[in-house]
């Protein structure tokens, strides 16, 4: 299969090892009904020609399938049967898919393809995106994962509900996307921005994945989401956490830093510091440090700790941010962990937003979560600001906070102000030798407190900004390399 334009049947061949069909629900009385609900004349024949010519009886195919050895509900979308609309019949199937996937504790997965809901039901078709959008909510509560693959076409209702609202959303490159189908959108929109590759880039879709690709990527994060060994202690010692008068706590209480509830879930282990051992001498050697263009970001870290990882992108609201942040979930000693680092650049509110999606989805999955700091602050210019930069930050702060799973957090670089503060673990934060974390970058605070600029080095040294400082303060605890 070369494109997105393909039969449910060739779709479940591509991505699925085996598939056992769900039989039929019921509610097929509704169906007799001489040309459905609203008595639509030439309905009935519709659907027999719809019928013959893909050999499907309604717009979904639901069952059972293994992919690459995990089992998971796949939902897939038969566009040639009335253009894979949504009508009652649907919305029937739909809903036995999701009870059957919460039932029998298993990922869902809906291969979408469809023009939205089917007008020859009128309102009682659109009224399937509520079923719809009550069981996709259901089965997040059950803490069950949802990866959409968006195929060609994603619009209307279906985009809105099982595509949009998935955990993680995937999208074949030639699939057009968008709320608008191609026949109702204003005669000068431009067709560039309902494609999935325009939705990947304003955040709505996490990645493009070609059809090859295309059961090698779908397998790979059903095994991350559906971990098994999600609840088993983890041992490391590749780092030796050292503390300065500070209490150290150990991974079982890291959810009592917070008020949130206790959970099982073994917390992630410290990743090992990558560049220097030695503690800095004074505060501006701090500083030097962490903006050293050769000392390792983030990426390093990541390389170093996971043996394979997934990305997510996007804060669902428009944004993105693939320079100041880096988010997904990866295989760390043959364990799921989920990330979210900062990169060195100023953060800007996508980038906290996608990080509070990522928080929100593992803490629902029951995933651990590891946390890179290293942020010379917030994006501070006037788009930041018009894009809710201080809500941003102000709801990371507040999952954080509540998370009942455990997040371990490990400055690597800049830890300037509430910027790197908000995506830090409150009892659970290291720092390497090659760090610092400030209430304010050393500059800001001389250009305040009116010192003159050949104050600088002594206002960092007064910040106490140096990893020995904040261990002191029982504010981080520092880790070493290996």
């Amino acid at each position: 299969m070369t494109t997105g334009r393909a039969s449910a049947r060739e779709v479940i061949a591509l991505v699925a090892d085996d598939f056992g069909q769900f039989p039929d629900p019921p509610g097929g009385e509704r169906s007799s009904l001489p040309d459905g609900p609203l008595g639509w004349p030439g309905y009935d024949a519709s659907r027999e020609r719809a019928a013959r010519r893909t050999g499907e009886s309604e717009s979904v195919v639901c069952g059972t399938a293994s992919v690459q050895g995990t089992r998971a509900v796949l939902i897939a979308f038969e566009f040639g049967f009335l253009g894979g609309s949504l009508g009652e019949r649907t919305g029937d199937r739909l809903e036995a898919a999701y009870t059957y996937a919460r039932e029998h504790r298993l990922p869902i997965v809906p291969l979408v393809a469809t023009g939205g809901s089917r007008m020859q039901e009128g309102m009682l078709a659109l009224t399937q995106l509520q079923r719809v959008a009550r069981q996709s909510a259901l089965t997040r509560e059950a803490g069950l994962p949802q990866i959409a693959v968006l195929r060609d076409p994603t619009t209307g209702g279906g985009w809105a509900t099982l595509g949009a609202g998935a955990d993680v959303v995937l999208a074949l490159p030639d699939a057009q996307v968008g709320f608008a189908g191609s026949r109702v959108r204003p005669p000068d929109a431009d067709p560039a921005a309902y494609t999935a590759r325009a939705q990947v880039g304003a955040g709505a879709a996490d990645a493009l994945v070609s059809p090859a690709e295309l059961r090698d990527v779908l397998g790979g994060w059903l095994r991350l989401l559906t971990d098994q060994s999600l609840r088993e202690p983890a041992t490391d010692t590749s780092v030796t956490a050292t503390t300065t008068s500070v209490t150290d706590t150990s991974a079982s209480d890291a959810s009592t830093a917070t008020d949130a509830p206790a959970t099982s879930v073994a917390a992630a282990p410290v990743p090992a510091a990558l560049g220097v051992c030695d503690l800095p001498r004074t505060g501006w050697e701090a500083v030097r440090r962490a903006r050293a263009p050769e000392r390792p970001r983030a990426r390093a870290y990541l390389d170093a700790y996971f043996t394979h990882r997934r990305a997510i992108s996007g804060d669902r609201c428009g944004g993105v941010d693939p320079d100041g942040m880096l988010c997904g979930f990866g295989l760390h000693q043959g364990r799921t962990v989920a990330y979210a680092a900062q990169t060195g650049a100023a953060t800007r509110p996508a980038g906290y937003r996608t990080a509070t999606r990522l928080i929100r989805l593992a803490d629902r999955l029951g995933i651990p979560v590891l946390t890179l700091v290293d942020t010379p602050g917030a994006a501070n210019d006037a788009e930041a600001e018009r894009q809710g930069a201080g809500a941003a930050i102000a709801e990371l702060f507040g999952v954080v906070a509540t998370a009942r799973t455990p997040i371990t957090t490990l400055v690597i670089g800049e830890g300037g102000s509430g910027g790197a503060l908000a995506l830090a673990a409150p009892g659970r934060t290291w720092a390497t030798p090659d760090s610092y974390f400030s209430v304010i970058a050393p500059e800001s605070a001389a250009a305040i407190l009116k010192r003159s600029p050949a104050e600088t080095e002594a206002t960092a040294g007064q910040l106490r900004i140096r990893p020995q400082d904040l261990a002191e303060l029982g504010v981080i605890r520092i880790t070493q390399a290996r």
